[in-house]
């Protein structure tokens, strides 16, 4: 079951993201409003990066890939 919970929190937090232009590239960023233990593991697993003290987090290349097959497992158009 906690493998399901941190698919579906690094879904949503793609599926929520916003872009942020941070002037080399546009990075991916979402509000971090999600179980902590679950965005510790997508942190280690390094499809998020951020401080533990920001309120928010970007989402890695890895991440987004990770986040697209999940949208094809679940079966969700955007």
């Amino acid at each position: 079951m906690k493998d399901q919970i941190d698919e579906l929190t690094l879904l949503l937090l793609y599926l929520t993201s916003f872009k942020e232009d941070i002037g080399i590239e546009v990075l991916p960023r979402s509000w971090k409003g999600y179980p902590f233990e679950s965005l510790n593991e997508l942190t280690d697993d390094h499809y998020i990066i951020g401080s533990r003290r920001a309120k928010s987090v970007h989402l890695t290349e890895d991440g987004v890939e990770q986040a697209k097959e999940l949208m094809k497992k679940y079966n969700i158009e955007t």
